[in-house]
């Protein structure tokens, strides 16, 4: 499949996929009706033509962009994407990723990333910001509401963990424990998970989204995007976030996981109490939806079914709510 993009001065270029991981190989014409293009069109399916624009994405950002991590929420979304970034560069994800954790995670998550990343041999760079919580400012402590806290516990402790300014914690993988990162190098191209159907502001994102060196973002200054050519210069002191997942959908994620059997921590999952979490915070502001679903296929036949057609995926989470149901306050900030 043909792709055009942008090299680094601005000018048109043209990247050939190759698709033959996905479909035979046939000797065709090579123009019109009929041709190996088409053939390969047709016979792709719909998950077969989305991680194919998420593995060139995500090649594109390696390829453009030197300090680059990728974040990772321990969410389906960002493992999904972690899984399309070990096929991408054939097993080795050759970037750090980056979680911040609030303290205030549920614990089936801290113990799936910790065991994923030792499995998969990860870089894996923890953030948080130290002072927050050692001064009790948080929700839970009563002195903030739900934005306020997200603002310090993941805005501000995202922000200055890519910038270096507050400590960060890397994975000892012989010992298995976190240890303070000596290098505080600033990281300003973020690799994130976030899909534009899953809350309204993340609709207005691009593939590759500037923001300031604060990484605040403008959302009326976003470079169009448009026949696959994607704006990859920007002045020097821009933070880029790259979305690679922008347009899948919660189903495409789910059928995703259930092709290629991606682990997923098990809070998905109903557990008998006909509960499970749809979508996954810090515990004091998440809540699970009511479904029987036991397995991924169980969740698949539940999203085809329309069981949550008019019900929001992130209805869950309580700091929607208080920021009249979107996001848009906390990602203008830089928050994820």
């Amino acid at each position: 499949m043909i792709f055009p993009s942008l090299d680094g001065r601005g000018k048109g270029r043209v990247i050939e996929v190759d698709y033959a991981p996905y479909a035979p190989s046939l000797t065709l014409p090579t123009k019109g009706e009929g041709t190996r293009i088409d053939y390969m069109n047709k016979s792709m399916d719909k998950l077969d033509q989305l991680e194919s624009q998420s593995v060139y994405i995500l090649r594109e950002a390696y390829r453009e962009f030197k300090s680059l991590v990728m974040l990772w929420s321990i969410g389906k979304d960002s493992t999904v994407l972690l899984w399309l970034a070990r096929k991408a560069f054939f097993g080795h994800v050759p970037f750090p990723l980056v979680h911040i954790d609030t303290s205030y995670k549920i614990p089936e998550m801290i113990k799936y990333r910790d065991d994923l990343a030792m499995k998969f041999k990860l870089n894996i760079i923890v953030g948080k910001n130290t002072q927050a919580l050692k001064e009790k400012r948080t929700f839970p402590d009563g002195a903030l509401d739900r934005i306020a806290c997200c603002k310090a516990l993941k805005t501000d402790a995202l922000k200055n963990t890519l910038s270096g300014e507050w400590p960060r914690w890397r994975l000892n993988h012989k010992t298995g424990e976190y240890e303070l990162d000596v290098n505080t190098e600033p990281y300003t191209g973020v690799i994130v998970g976030a899909r534009a159907d899953e809350e309204g502001s993340r609709s207005k994102e691009r593939y590759f989204s500037p923001r300031d060196r604060n990484s605040d973002w403008d959302v009326g200054d976003q470079p169009p995007e448009l026949w696959n050519q994607f704006k990859t210069d920007f002045a020097p002191g821009t933070h880029i976030r790259i979305h690679p997942l922008l347009d899948w959908t919660e189903l495409n994620i789910w059928e995703y996981i259930e092709r290629e059997n991606i682990p997923v921590t098990p809070l998905y999952f109903d557990q008998g109490n006909g509960k499970r979490y749809r979508s996954l915070g810090c515990y004091p502001c998440t809540f699970p939806v009511d479904s029987t679903a036991k397995t991924v296929s169980d969740i698949v036949q539940e999203l085809r079914g329309g069981k949550f057609k008019n019900i929001a995926e992130r209805s869950g989470r309580a700091q929607d709510k208080e920021d009249g149901g979107g996001l848009e306050t906390l990602r203008r900030e830089g928050y994820m």
